[in-house]
């Protein structure tokens, strides 16, 4: 699970593209584009949802060398993934602990925020400006609010002084408020999440290699008392945005006794692993009373 992935599965699900397209023009921050595409992950068809940042704003979240600390390929693989983005699924390479430089203010100096940081309170005057519906706006801040929380802990900081680099603030502004708003689009009030699989190894972030799971999602799984399930794959499948959606957003960690599945989507992740589909399904059920 990750942001994107979580955003590729409910518009599959049925939540409306033309309506997530209206409500992300209402946030005060600009330097990105939307694409909603289909892409088949071993054999099982999915929607794959990717944030397109602008040229400055290039991450290496597509680069499985650098990712997962091959430097030598990754030096002469990441010239030719520049204009790539893998929005959501590494956001914790962007989280910065707080220091001597300037972060932006809302949308007050968005149009160079690319240089600074944001802090929690200006991702929440970003939201809190945007036209999102009041149950949006609330999942977004309640998913953000737990992301800092867990982001701080790790880091040594309080939520208030934790920092998000601009690439990172961005795609999960993003993300995250995609989310919202497809859940408000569909109607849905309760969600239910038995445990999340994770893989295995270490993953390259700012802060250097890390373990997975990262700091962060340690952080939301025991905050939100996630099960995790070891999985047979070298890699992270779980990011912190994902498991920050699970930790705000969950109702039930049990499926009920009988239920009849409605419908079924499957967003795309954008890193190849061997033996894993690398889709997250989500199934709308209704449960007979």
């Amino acid at each position: 699970i990750s942001g994107d992935m979580t955003v590729a599965a409910l518009l599959d699900l049925g939540a409306s593209e033309e309506h997530l397209r209206e409500q992300l023009a209402t946030l005060p921050v600009d330097g990105f584009s939307i694409a909603v595409t289909r892409a088949n992950k071993h054999g099982i068809d999915a929607c794959d949802f990717d944030v397109q940042l602008a040229e400055e704003l290039e991450n290496h979240d597509h680069d499985m060398a650098w990712l997962y600390g091959n430097e030598a390929a990754a030096e002469s693989t990441h010239e030719h993934e520049h204009h790539h983005h893998d929005h959501g699924e590494h956001e914790h390479e962007h989280c910065h602990e707080h220091d001597h430089e300037a972060h932006g203010h809302g949308h007050e100096d968005h149009h160079h925020a690319h240089h600074h940081h944001r802090s929690l309170a200006d991702v929440t005057a970003i939201i809190d400006g945007s036209q999102l519906s009041d149950g949006a706006k609330r999942r977004a801040l309640a998913i953000f609010t737990v992301l800092a929380a867990a982001e701080a802990k790790a880091h040594g900081k309080t939520p208030d002084t934790v920092l998000f680099h601009e690439v990172g603030a961005v795609d999960s502004i993003v993300d995250i408020c995609s989310v919202a708003i497809c859940l408000d689009d569909l109607g849905i009030e309760d969600i239910v999440v038995e445990s999340l699989s994770e893989g295995h190894g270490t993953i390259r972030c700012a802060h250097g290699l890390m373990p997975i799971p990262v700091p962060a999602v340690v952080n939301l799984c025991q905050a939100g008392n996630i099960a995790l399930m070891p999985a047979p794959v070298a890699g992270e499948l779980v990011t912190p945005t994902g498991a920050a959606i699970v930790a705000a957003l969950r109702t039930s960690e049990h499926l009920p006794a009988r239920y009849r599945i409605e419908a079924v989507g499957y967003g795309a992740g954008k890193r190849p692993y061997e033996g894993c589909s690398g889709t997250f399904r989500c199934l709308l059920v209704h449960v007979d009373a």
